[in-house]
C-alpha cells in the first residue's frame, strides 16, 4: 500500500484530503509537529508528500529543500498562493506538481494517482533509515545528519544499515562479519574492529560521537 504524507496547516483541509485519499486505497499521515517535518518523513517514509506552502515555523519551499536533500520522492504543492510566481518556484525548489486551492477532492486524487502511476512504474521510491538524528539513505549509501550529508564505504554502510534496522538490541560480532562478508568462510576478528573504527571516526566527525556502544562479549548496539 501506497504512503502519502500530508502537510498542511489548515486541519479542516488536511483532515478532507486524508479521508479522500484512504477510501482511494492510501495510507495516509498527516504532519503534527510542524517544526520537525524532516523526522516525520523518514519515519513514515511515505511515496508522496502533499505539502502546503503556508506553515507554522517554516514554509513549504523549506521543507521541500530538506526532503529533496534525501529523497526523489514526489512532491505536490497544494496553496491559496496559486500565482504565477508561487508556481515557478515551488518547481524550481523540485515540486512536481502545484494544484491551487480551492480544489476538487476527487481530482486532486486523480493527479496523485497519475504521479504514482509514472514514478513507480520505473522502480520504488529510496528507502530511509532514520535513528537518534541519523538518517541512512539505503539507495546511495550515504548518512546525513542535520544538512550534513556523509559518503560511507560499503562495509562502513552495511554495519550501519544494520545496527540501524535493530535499533535497540544487541547485534552480535559474528552477525555483523556474516552481513559484511556474506561468507561462512573464516574472517580475521579484527577486520571487524578496524571496521568498526573507521565508522565510528566518521560518525564522531558528524558529531555522533557514542551513536554506536559496545556491548562487552556481547557486540554493538544503536540505543
Amino acid at each position: 500500500m501506497y504512503k502519502i504524507l500530508i502537510v498542511e496547516d489548515d486541519a479542516a483541509i488536511a483532515t478532507a484530503v486524508e479521508n479522500q485519499l484512504v477510501r482511494w486505497g492510501y495510507k495516509t499521515l498527516c504532519a503534527g509537529d510542524f517544526q520537525h517535518v524532516l523526522e516525520t518523513f523518514t519515519s513514515f517514509d511515505p511515496q508522496l508528500v502533499l505539502l502546503d506552502i503556508s506553515l507554522p515555523f517554516f514554509n513549504g519551499y523549506y521543507w521541500c529543500q530538506q526532503i529533496r536533500s534525501l529523497s526523489s520522492v514526489p512532491i505536490i504543492f497544494l496553496s491559496s498562493a496559486g500565482d504565477k510566481m508561487n508556481i515557478v518556484m515551488a518547481m524550481n525548489m523540485g515540486a512536481d506538481d502545484f494544484i491551487p486551492k480551492p480544489f476538487d477532492l476527487t481530482v486532486l486524487c486523480a493527479k496523485v494517482q497519475a504521479l504514482m502511476r509514472r514514478t513507480y512504474s520505473f522502480g520504488a521510491s529510496a528507502q530511509l533509515l532514520e535513528r537518534g538524528g541519523a538518517i541512512l539513505n539505503l539507495a546511495d549509501a550515504t548518512l546525513q545528519v542535520r544538512n550534513q550529508k556523509t559518503e560511507l564505504t560499503k562495509n562502513e554502510f552495511r554495519i550501519l544499515q544494520l545496527l540501524m534496522e535493530n535499533g535497540g538490541s544487541i547485534v552480535s560480532r559474528d552477525t555483523i562479519m556474516h552481513r559484511l562478508w556474506e561468507s561462512d568462510a573464516f574472517i580475521d576478528d579484527n577486520t571487524l574492529t578496524v571496521n568498526m573504527t573507521r565508522l565510528r571516526r566518521k560518525l564522531a566527525d558528524v558529531g555522533l560521537s557514542d551513536f554506536i556502544i559496545t556491548k562487552k562479549n556481547a557486540g554493538y548496539m544503536i540505543p
